[in-house]
């Protein structure tokens, strides 16, 4: 056999399944295998594997034992003369396998190679070349000369940004997520050190590669998608902390003894120097807007109590404990609501901000109702101050909005503006999954995948990308990888590298979509889902839903006081719900303990509380089901007033 393909899968489903389908036209040049380990994964793919992919070897770990231990499963049962560890997060050309084979047969002298990676909008992925991370290689990368210096000898070393990227070239480092190795290579060297277990493993094996006299091949004549590690997230603090922490090990088993301790000292700065940063950036950005918001709410009501007193009053009506403790209270009401509606998310919408303060107001207004005669200042002033905050926050969102800083950029209302790249049933098929899925976007047509003529209904064919991406102001591409072979679709990204267009690829008999942004995002995709439970969105209005009916009922208490059986029962449940305690409306079954369902909050009723109690756990369940994956603020208030009278309320 010729080729062994490995990859080690951790809950990226369908990046693992658009992989493999690349992965598969790949290998039919080739007496090939495929391997796919599993660390553990929940999201259903092993089934996947199983139903769309019997060909593939599956390995089911039941713990996730790490990228090397992982691959060193696979790897001792590998027939093939090479061995190549591919990422699942990739797509490779249809010649890809067939040409890098090539070579290592034509070049007895390599032990490993490499080939040229893109990202999710066709441009270069650096880590494609790489050389060994000595202490000042790693000290350039690590305090950023070799991001002032991206084409230096010296300072871009980590990199190796001084070599051209379409030329071939040896080079000391190679990268896990397409490493083709010599399994003669792998038997003279040994397997992946597993004392990693996550990053370095490459780094570390391309080194005893070269130590044992081989070559390690940078090779360009062929291009790989990279979605930049979706399993890993490159851009937390905790990958900052793996990665270095991988380093520390490689250093202390490949370098001098001053050397590696150089080398330790310099990533201990890197991580707790990286980990300040991070930590304050997250404190500044989340606390600027809340900060800025009471501010300028404070500021308005140190203006409006002496206006409204010499309006309404007399200078002095109001005590100083009205600005000191109640207006504070005020404050936190407000910062609460918006927080509650999303005020506070990226990018920037004000219209969740007003949402915010409307529920903030009515808590404040329900508080005013409640509080001892001696607390009760002045309902105008609230609803004043309401009418400050909803006209100064406005104000200052659109004016931050104006200044080109992403933590400040407004949500635009303008749809995405999408093509799709593919033939008539393809195309039917795209548009029918993004219909579905609801986004914001405008479909501005079809592109023909050939590029010699195209049917009348088509926006034109490839020879046109270029011409018909600026004349339709095209936000992003969708490629039908039915339709063009991978090579093309990498090939129309590389065109248009240059340009400000986002890419996805449609597998076939596939209900998702993928792509990536950026180099520094992980991979995102858009996938058919129904309006589950567990989206940010429904989380938020469900606890919204529970902080008013529970301030409705507390309110209307002595007339619900009344109508309840269980009353003793329902002002408890009442005061369990603010305190997010409870919800109002859960699961009628068990199931969600074992992880089946979304997680929620003990129910004080459920679905099938208004149905027979000898209902069966089944039909329980599917009740769960349903509620869980289709969920409705209409259908949870149904389900409470339909069952108010009932003695569990």
């Amino acid at each position: 056999m010729k080729l062994s393909v490995i990859l080690v899968n951790y809950n990226v489903r369908y990046f693992l399944e658009q992989c493999l389908h690349s992965v598969r036209k790949a290998c039919t040049a080739l007496d090939a295998e495929v391997f796919v380990v599993d660390n553990n994964s929940v999201d259903g793919s092993c089934q996947l594997v199983r139903e769309k992919f019997p060909e593939v070897i599956l390995i089911e770990n039941h713990d996730n034992k790490g990228f090397s231990i992982a691959n060193n499963q696979a790897i001792r049962q590998a027939k093939g003369e090479y061995v190549l560890l591919l990422n699942p997060d990739t797509v490779v050309e249809e010649d890809c396998f067939a040409k890098c084979v090539a070579f290592m047969d034509n070049h007895p002298e390599a032990g490993a190679l490499g080939v040229k990676m893109i990202d999710g909008k066709g441009r270069l992925l650096p880590e494609s070349k790489r050389a060994l991370p000595t202490p000042l290689v790693a000290f350039y990368k690590i305090f950023g000369f070799s991001r002032l210096f991206p084409k230096s000898k010296q300072f871009a070393r980590y990199h190796l940004g001084h070599l051209h990227p379409d030329h071939t070239h040896e080079v000391d480092v190679l990268a896990g997520a397409f490493m083709l190795l010599r399994k003669k290579t792998l038997d003279t060297v040994g397997l992946l050190d597993e004392a990693f277990f996550m990053y370095g493993e490459d780094i570390d094996l391309s080194y005893r590669i070269t130590q044992a006299g081989y070559k390690n091949y940078y090779f360009p004549e062929t291009t790989i998608i990279h979605y930049k590690g979706e399993s890993t997230k490159k851009g937390s603090l905790n990958y900052v902390r793996l990665f270095y922490q991988a380093m520390i090990i490689f250093a202390r088993k490949h370098f001098s003894k001053e050397q590696a301790g150089l080398f330790s000292l310099l990533i201990r700065l890197a991580i707790y120097f990286r980990a300040l940063l991070s930590i304050t950036q997250r404190v500044v950005s989340a606390a600027f807007f809340p900060v800025l918001d009471a501010t300028i709410i404070y500021a308005g009501y140190r203006l409006l109590v002496p206006w409204w007193e010499n309006y309404r009053f007399e200078p002095g009506h109001f005590p100083p404990a009205f600005l000191q403790y109640v207006v504070p209270v005020y404050l936190l009401s407000w910062l609460i609501g918006i927080r509650l509606a999303g005020g506070y998310r990226k990018p920037v919408k004000p219209f969740r901000v007003w949402h915010g303060l409307a529920w903030g107001t009515l808590g404040i207004l329900l508080f005013y109702s409640l509080a001892d005669e001696s607390w009760r200042f002045s309902r105008a002033l609230i609803l004043l101050g309401a009418a400050w905050a909803f006209a100064a926050l406005w104000a200052v969102r659109l004016l931050l909005g104006s200044i080109p800083v992403e933590p400040f950029r407004l949500a635009t209302r303008r749809n995405k503006k999408v093509a799709v790249v593919a033939r008539q049933a393809e195309s039917t098929r795209i548009t029918h999954i993004l219909n579905d899925l609801r986004l914001p976007i405008e479909l501005a047509g079809t592109i023909y995948p050939n590029a010699d003529s195209h049917p009348d209904n088509y926006l034109g064919n490839l020879s046109h990308l270029q011409e018909i991406v600026t004349v339709h102001d095209l936000d992003e591409l969708i490629f039908s990888a039915s339709d063009l072979p991978s090579s093309e679709i990498i090939g129309c990204m590389l065109k248009l590298a240059n340009r400000q267009v986002a890419y996805k690829i449609a597998p076939p008999e596939s209900l998702s979509i993928i792509g990536s942004n950026s180099a520094e995002t992980a991979g995102d995709l858009y996938v058919v889902q129904l309006n589950a439970i567990s989206t940010p969105k429904n989380k938020r209005h469900k606890r919204l839903l529970d902080l008013g009916l529970s301030a409705l009922f507390l309110v209307t208490f002595p007339a619900t006081y009344w109508i309840v059986r269980e009353k003793s029962a329902f002002l408890s449940n009442i005061i369990q719900v603010l305190f997010n305690q409870k919800t109002w409306v859960g699961y009628a079954s068990a199931e969600n303990l074992a992880g089946t369902l979304p997680p929620l909050k003990p129910g004080v009723i459920n679905p099938a509380s208004h149905l027979s109690p000898l209902l069966s756990s089944e039909k329980k369940l599917a009740l769960d089901l349903d509620y869980a994956r289709n969920y409705r603020i209409l259908k949870d208030v149904k389900i409470i007033f339909n069952n108010l009278k009932n003695p569990k309320t």
